[in-house]
């Protein structure tokens, strides 16, 4: 060992002793009769003298070559997932995931203090995996083997959201008929998802829609509106308009507002009034959305914008991308 010219020579005795007690324990675990219970408190002993010493790198040696010339120590999962934790303090995430991932996978379940070392590695394991795959095996494992210690409502809505990634909708829209049938999925606030029960509704309203108010094209969709509107043909328009969240709201409002998803007939609009349009769409529409300028509905708000957009539906191949009247804007372009 070395020590700087400057050392107390009381730090040279704590180190001894620190050595000495290590020595002693290390000569202790040679002893094939140990009974198990020694065998893991002289283990614990020894990581834990060089845990709290910061030996992290001498730490993560002992315990791996320990675990590896003791396959059967059935504290072996508590050795790995100190390892994995050491890991994980010393910005190692990626050893931390191996080491947490083999530990669910290749050892039985341990309780520690009244608490899986299984579910305490998905718990990390959901954290900072990146991948898709492996995060729906996380996923699945807290919901089949731990629904009583996670948020499973929570945990079929981030469920459902890997399968998109993985674009597996079958799955996905599973997982979010199952995310809306708890009860508590209309009021359940997810990190990073404030529309997740908004979202999960209307993918599962738009998939088990006909979805026969859709259009080729923009251009299709658009001929088809001008068509309707010049003939006055309040039925046409009424067929038109998407049957699952379709708006009509300010420029103000959120589409998500209850008042906003009012369903009504354009007959209440075109009797009496002279409806017109402008013959080209608005220059602020793109690839992805286009806008109408209409006017003549009403004396209180004569100008209507027509909001049509692509849809975004790969669940189903033949729907994805085309388009649909998805809602109206009321008033002049903000």
């Amino acid at each position: 060992m070395i020590y700087t010219a400057c050392a107390p020579a009381v730090n040279d005795k704590l180190y001894d002793t620190f050595d000495e007690t290590q020595r002693q324990i290390s000569l202790l675990l040679e002893n094939t009769d140990l009974k198990a219970e020694t065998r893991y408190a002289a283990v614990n002993q020894i990581a834990k003298n060089l845990l709290a010493a910061e030996q992290y790198n001498q730490l993560i040696l002992f315990l791996t070559d320990y675990v590896e010339k003791h396959p059967q120590d059935q504290y072996n999962a508590y050795w790995l997932l100190m390892v994995a934790h050491v890991y994980m303090q010393t910005d190692g995430k990626p050893f931390a995931e191996y080491y947490f991932d083999r530990i669910l996978k290749q050892y039985p379940d341990l309780m520690l203090q009244n608490n899986s070392i299984h579910f305490l590695c998905l718990q990390n394991l959901i954290r900072i995996s990146n991948t898709p795959q492996d995060r729906i095996y996380y996923f699945q494992q807290l919901i089949n083997r731990f629904p009583n210690n996670v948020n499973t409502t929570e945990l079929y809505y981030r469920l459902a959201q890997e399968y998109e990634k993985e674009g597996e909708w079958d799955s996905a829209i599973k997982s979010y008929e199952l995310f809306l049938d708890q009860s508590d999925a209309s009021s359940i606030q997810i990190a990073g998802s404030p529309e997740a029960y908004n979202y999960a509704r209307m993918l599962i309203d738009f998939n088990n829609s006909p979805k026969d108010w859709t259009f080729e094209s923009l251009e299709a969709l658009e001929e088809a509106i001008k068509t309707a509107i010049t003939r006055y043909n309040y039925r046409d328009l009424d067929k038109y308009k998407s049957k699952v969240n379709f708006f009509a709201m300010s420029w103000k409002q959120d589409a998500t507002d209850t008042n906003s998803q009012e369903d009504f007939s354009m007959s209440s609009f075109m009797r009496g009034n002279r409806i017109r349009y402008n013959a080209e769409l608005d220059e602020s529409s793109n690839p992805n959305e286009a806008y109408l300028r209409t006017w003549g509905w009403s004396n209180y708000i004569s100008v209507w914008y027509l909001y049509f957009r692509k849809v975004n539906f790969p669940a189903d191949p033949e729907i994805h991308g085309r388009w649909e009247w998805a809602g109206i804007y009321f008033g002049e372009k903000l």
